[in-house]
């Protein structure tokens, strides 16, 4: 493997399409090798436009400009870093040899929406999944949950990101309530949303699964210690590693991580997300990209999810091994307002063995991710609960 020098006709050139909190940390991590890195995303002023050489804002779902955009800048590696982008472009980049796709265009189109991943894993692998139904109308909704899915079940647009559009219906008058959430939580403009069985789990799981070269030049897969991770709505709240689960669930989730993962094709880190009970495990989805939850390894491994992913998709040698169990906790923007200000940062950090990463997103909302608080602890309990102590003790304001 040979890397250039950036800014010079022998630059090795990463172009990320999307460059929110998980991308600026890839951009880091490639930056420390020495790539020049081209960041694009939808809004100006970006967490990855902030520590890129160059970057853009564009449409990414708009063929055309993608296209002429990535023609223009004519980078090593295109790496699509959130699920609205044009895939069939990236298709045509790949198969032109204008650039290397990561991990595959393939992987990117199939994972840009919940229905092309899931017919995958459940009806081409043969994967244990939930039980779900696609659907393009309220009244077919109705009829599949009435039908087959059954209450409690859970209903999301096919193509989201932070549980947006997430909800679950617990009986009939939910319905129309869920349908609609799940219309106007949806990244692109359609009707089309899946609705799922809800599985009664005892804990849930990401697994960062890595395909990396080995010493021979062979791609290998990789898997870190198992991540736990709480949800509310769909929306990663906190993260812990690693996740006490049996041998046998560990090595079904390996064995559907790999298979699902061999499928999708060349390098990179991925997310794959299951529900655990007892010895069973069911796969969820899959990111092909660093996944939010995954932040917690910036304080608990040797080499965290992204430099990870940056090393495998320059085929460098990776190591997954856990320094210290730890958990992540999220700051949240509590206000709908822009420009806002971190206070109490100090206090949050005399907790032991935390630390804080700001994302420097321009714009907050009440909800929005705006940062995380890490904490390492040899007990997992006491490991989240300084956290998510930590990350209450930080307050914005104007």
């Amino acid at each position: 493997m040979k890397i250039g020098t950036p800014l010079s006709p022998s630059a090795t050139k990463v172009m990320l399409l999307g460059c929110g909190e998980l991308g600026k940390e890839v951009i880091i991590a490639l930056q420390r090798f020495g790539v020049e890195v081209i960041a694009v995303d939808r809004y100006k002023n970006a967490p990855g436009h902030q520590v890129a050489h160059r970057s853009y804002v564009i449409n990414m779902n708009d063929g055309t400009a993608l296209k002429n955009l990535i023609e223009q800048e004519r980078p090593d590696y295109v790496v699509p870093e959130i699920e609205a982008i044009a895939t069939d472009i990236l298709i045509g980049i790949e198969a032109d040899n204008i650039a290397t796709v990561i991990p595959k265009a393939r992987a990117t189109q199939l994972t840009m929406n919940r229905e092309g991943i899931r017919r995958l894993a459940a009806e081409d692998l043969a994967l244990q999944t939930s039980n779900y139904e696609f659907v393009e109308s309220l009244e077919e909704l109705t009829q599949a949950i009435e039908n087959s899915i059954g209450y409690p079940c859970i209903v999301k647009p096919v193509m989201s990101s932070s549980g947006k559009g997430q909800s679950q219906i617990s009986k009939p008058e939910d319905i129309k309530t869920a349908w609609d959430q799940a219309i106007s939580g949806g990244r692109v403009n359609t009707t089309r949303i899946i609705v799922e069985q809800k599985i009664e789990f005892d804990y849930e799981i990401t697994l960062l699964t890595v395909r990396a070269l080995d010493a021979q030049d062979n791609i290998k897969t990789y898997f870190c210690d198992p991540i736990g991770h709480k949800q509310v709505n769909g929306d990663y709240v906190e993260s812990w590693q690693p996740q006490a689960m049996s041998d046998v669930a560990l090595k079904k989730a390996q064995h559907i991580a790999h298979t699902v993962t061999d499928n999708l094709s060349g390098k990179g880190l991925f997310g794959v997300e299951f529900f655990v009970k007892d010895d069973e495990v069911w796969f969820s989805e899959v990111s092909p990209r660093p996944h939010d939850t995954g932040m917690v390894t910036m304080i608990t491994q040797r080499q965290n999810e992204f430099e990870l992913h940056a090393r495998a998709l320059l085929g460098l040698p990776v190591d997954v091994s856990l320094l210290t169990p730890g958990a992540s906790a999220v700051i949240y923007g509590a206000m709908d307002k822009t420009g806002i200000s971190y206070n109490n940062i100090d206090k949050a950090l005399n907790i032991p063995n935390t630390d804080i990463r700001l994302f420097g997103k321009p714009e907050a909302f009440i909800k929005r991710r705006m940062g995380v608080a890490l904490a390492a602890a040899a007990d997992i309990d006491i490991a989240r609960e300084n956290a998510k102590k930590s990350a209450s003790i930080v307050t914005t304001s104007i």
